[in-house]
């Protein structure tokens, strides 16, 4: 039912995902080489994805390689930096059991890596708190995302906010190229120009690896009575209750 997120903008033509960058693109892109991993600039990326088992060896293998080369190795079962021996340890703050659930799960996956890391469930006075403070390590949110973004996404992703309390800018992310990219988006006069700069963003945000993508669902469930109507011609996004219809009652048997 759920299906693993790989865009910003799942399940939609302003999506990165296995379409390659058009000329529109690299134009955005070209005073800011190396900005985008080659396999994202391509189209042939996708999120890593495991057995299912919960025992993946050979995605722990790759995940040991690389944590190896960004300089960490393992020293009696924990893992360390090999310049300082520091510990790789971190905290996930949630605010509620589901979260709580998903984020245990997590972190016993790393555990298996040798990473350490502590769920802390505190309430939402604390909670909203220490994001507008960003004092967090990680956390889980979501971004939602219109068939039109727009100024919004400055409050997520510009530089400008990456330091400014009450943004939403959680990942903290300082991107010369990103910058230019949302000032693109905001310019367009052109759909041509519009998906570009959209394609271009998602681009970026997948190269700097801000977020560990969850879930979705593609779908809307909807609960109706019988006496409604769907319409015949629903809309892609946000079915709303004014296209609805309701059926006339049947007329009461005669007497």
């Amino acid at each position: 039912v759920y299906r693993r997120a790989g865009s910003f903008f799942s399940d939609s033509a302003l999506s990165a995902l296995g379409v390659p960058a058009d000329a529109r693109e690299q134009a955005l892109l070209a005073a800011f080489p190396g900005a985008v991993r080659p396999d994202i600039l391509a189209g042939t990326w996708t999120p890593a994805a495991t057995d299912g088992s919960g025992r993946d060896r050979e995605q722990a293998r790759r995940a040991l390689d690389l944590l190896n080369k960004a300089g960490f190795g393992l020293v009696d079962g924990v893992l360390r930096s090999m310049k300082g021996g520091d510990a790789l340890a971190f905290e996930i703050t949630v605010t509620n059991r589901p979260q709580e659930r998903l984020a245990l799960n997590y972190a016993q996956s790393l555990a298996r890596l040798g990473i350490r890391v502590e769920v802390r469930l505190i309430d939402d006075v604390q909670y909203w708190r220490r994001l507008s403070a960003f004092d967090f390590d990680m956390i889980q949110w979501t971004w939602p995302v219109s068939a039109s973004p727009g100024n919004e996404q400055i409050g997520r992703w510009g530089a400008a906010n990456a330091s400014r309390k009450g943004s939403l800018n959680y990942a903290g992310v300082t991107a010369p190229a990103i910058d230019a990219t949302l000032q693109a988006l905001l310019a367009a006069r052109e759909r041509e120009d519009f998906v570009a700069a959209a394609r271009t963003l998602d681009r970026l945000l997948l190269s700097g690896f801000y977020v560990v993508p969850l879930y979705y669902l593609p779908d809307t469930w909807i609960a109706h009575g019988r006496d409604i109507v769907l319409p015949a011609r629903k809309p892609r996004y946000f079915l709303s209750t004014e296209v609805l219809a309701r059926r006339p009652a049947a007329p009461a048997p005669a007497n």
